[in-house]
């Protein structure tokens, strides 16, 4: 944010904020669109033993599911992602302005957005948790006659049903909410970090950064998001694909962390990151593109 946007954000602090969810969850719309077909082949991977790689994943999928497949359970994410990614870039973006109020014109320091990024990812856990584990329980369900759910409505009935609210629609919060802390807050330290270098090394104002550059840099930070966090996203998956009652495996976070490295070892927390890393790339660029996009068409 340059220096006559700040000057308008201090003006009309609500209208920034609008502007910045709105951006966000258009991105978040773009995101789902982009990486759901990822998403489900990961999701797979990390929850179940019968494919040997992503690419019989991907396979498997298609022939027995069909096409359609990849976007199972596509409606919750579709609303929920881009509730959740509107959150993001709010938080983070309000959590700047606070920086920037206190540090009296100087510029942020690279904790600082970090400490912003953390407080957006953990702002938006309070959403991703429980969409998150809607999508991931119809991802992994067994197709056709087998299948446990109806749709997304159903599944909240049933999850709620099983457990009430916390311990049922809202499992694996904690370790939602690690991910999205230590996700978050190198996401958009990344990014940051190599938007301002490129403004610096060429002497031009944020805004003039073309739209390819903004690509490159927003894929880059998709892998350090991942790379950061993903041993949290495989505990956060297997607990929220657990059993209720006597087929219930992981009575806590740390409790999945020990089994998992008893019967896995080390691999068992990198389950599935292949597929993940290359959804990150694209997912992470083209959300970047349309918020940023997005921002400089609405700030005109």
């Amino acid at each position: 944010m340059d220096a006559l946007e700040l000057e308008a954000a201090k003006q009309n602090p609500a209208l920034q904020t609008a502007k910045d969810l709105f951006s966000g969850a258009v991105g978040g719309v773009a995101q789902v669109l982009i990486g759901q077909p990822f998403d489900i082949v990961k999701v797979r991977l990390q929850t179940t033993t019968q494919y040997s790689s992503a690419i019989n994943a991907a396979t498997t999928i298609y022939k027995n599911e069909g096409a359609l497949a990849f976007y199972k359970g596509t409606l919750t994410p579709l609303i929920g992602i881009g509730a959740c990614v509107s959150v993001q870039f709010g938080a983070f973006n309000a959590a700047k302005r606070w920086f920037q109020d206190r540090n009296k014109g100087a510029e942020l320091s690279y904790p600082q957005y970090g400490a912003a990024g953390a407080f957006a990812g953990i702002s938006n856990s309070v959403l991703s948790g429980p969409i998150e584990h809607i999508r991931i329980r119809l991802q992994s369900q067994p197709h056709g006659a087998g299948r446990l759910y109806n749709g997304p409505g159903d599944c909240v009935r049933k999850l709620g049903a099983h457990n009430g609210v916390l311990s049922g629609i809202y499992r694996g919060q904690c370790v939602t909410i690690w991910r999205e802390a230590f996700a978050y807050g190198s996401w958009f330290t990344a990014f940051e970090w190599m938007m301002n270098s490129d403004a610096a090394r060429n002497n031009v104002d944020r805004k003039d950064i073309p739209a390819w550059k903004i690509a490159v840099y927003g894929g880059i930070a998709g892998e350090v998001l991942w790379l950061s966090s993903y041993p949290f996203d495989v505990i956060k998956s297997k607990m929220q694909t657990d059993g209720y009652g006597a087929n219930q495996k992981y009575s806590t976070m740390r409790d999945c962390f020990a089994k998992t490295w008893r019967a896995e070892g080390a691999g068992g927390f990198v389950k599935g990151i292949g597929p993940t890393l290359a959804r990150a790339m694209p997912v992470s660029a083209g959300t970047f593109i349309v918020v940023e996009m997005t921002m400089r068409a609405l700030n005109r």
